[in-house]
């Protein structure tokens, strides 16, 4: 098996099959490829093999087929997606995960072009389940690595287009929260929640910025996050420590709901988390808080400049090691990595962005960053 610079077709393939399931951020990240095909390609029909959670926010893309995969459904879930694709037939699958789950699912999908990443970037048998590989790319953004597969095909114009639809009845409930006078500061305080894996920033931080931008910048402030316990337990404590009024909608929007929201947002501060990809999508500036995990990977593709990166600290800190001398994806595993962010780093970055005009606030990444 061989990766290639170019797949050439005598003419735009009738029908492609892209194959990415989650998370979340990674799916934000995949609708700008989405958008390049459509541009390049009109007449191809796109079939995308999305997760459950991922398709409420995008499985209703203009000009695309979704097919939801419940992943907790286990063979169920496979067997499920057999039967639904049996008897078609397509030009090429784009296997754009390299989970195990994801490319035991793939198999459902009839193609002759089975293009997968390069061996760098696999893992989990992933070279199994694919018959071409996209050419290596060292330091990859996660997103420039999803264009590589379009790269390989021959397409090398990028449409950094969104454009993810809103229902009418989303849209009024995030006009009522953040009316079009009322600068807004969103916080999505927490990212998912997985074993050993650290990239919360303590809940009394988020007060001290909270407070700074009601009575420093009289702005409001909004609360946005899933309904798990320990979110709601960062809600309560920034409410009660921030001394200032703060709008709690914790568990309580859709993914529609909170894309609407982050649309008319002003800014928000996350930490590496779906919500801060789903901020790019919406058009709206993203202060990234990041040690434990590499920005220039994850990092909120439009909003670079806007990060605080305090990664190569926490890298020095916990390995000895710069981040150059490291796997580019490699995580830091240290519970306390996250506090190298200061309540001041923040403010910064938001001041900052503030002083900026509106157009000025996403900048596309330096190339090779």
């Amino acid at each position: 098996m061989v990766h290639t610079p170019a797949i050439s077709f005598a003419e735009p393939p009738e029908r492609l099959c892209l194959f990415r399931l989650s998370a979340i951020g990674d799916c934000c990240h995949m609708v700008p490829v989405v958008r390049t095909l459509q541009a390049a390609w009109p007449r191809t029909r796109i079939t995308w093999i999305i997760g459950r959670t991922e398709a409420a926010l995008l499985g209703d893309l203009d000009g695309v087929e979704c097919i939801t995969f419940d992943k907790k459904a286990g063979r169920a879930a496979r067997r499920a997606l057999k039967a639904q694709l049996a008897g078609q037939r397509f030009d090429a699958m784009l296997l754009m995960q390299v989970a195990l789950r994801a490319s035991l699912a793939s198999r459902a999908v009839r193609a002759p072009l089975r293009l997968g990443f390069d061996r760098d970037r696999s893992k989990d048998l992933h070279g199994l389940f694919v018959n071409r590989r996209i050419a290596p790319h060292p330091k990859a953004h996660v997103m420039d690595g999803f264009f590589d597969f379009l790269r390989a095909m021959g397409l090398h114009e990028r449409v950094l287009r969104w454009d993810v639809p809103v229902p009418a009845d989303a849209r009024a409930a995030a006009e009522a929260l953040i009316p079009d006078d009322a600068p807004t500061l969103v916080i999505s305080p927490c990212s998912s929640q997985r074993f050993n894996n650290f990239r919360n920033w303590p809940a009394e931080r988020y007060a001290a910025v909270a407070r700074w931008a009601v009575r420093e910048q009289g702005m409001q402030v909004l609360l946005t996050g899933g309904p798990s316990d320990e979110e709601r337990a960062y809600a309560e404590a920034i409410q009660r420590e921030a001394g200032v009024p703060v709008i709690d909608r914790i568990g309580q929007t859709s993914l529609k709901e909170l894309f609407a929201l982050l649309q008319r947002a002003t800014v928000l501060v996350s930490p590496d988390s779906g919500p801060a990809h789903m901020a790019v999508a919406a058009g709206t500036p993203v202060v990234g808080l990041y040690a434990t995990s590499n920005p220039w990977r994850t990092g909120p593709y439009l909003s670079q400049q806007w990060v605080v990166n305090r990664y190569p600290e926490a890298v020095r800190a916990e390995l000895g090691k710069r981040v150059d001398d490291i796997d580019w994806g490699r995580r830091v595993r240290k519970p306390d990595a996250m506090e190298l962010i200061t309540v001041d780093d923040v403010l910064e970055r938001i001041g900052a962005l503030l002083a900026t005009a509106p157009q000025d606030r996403l900048t596309l990444p330096a190339e090779g960053a």
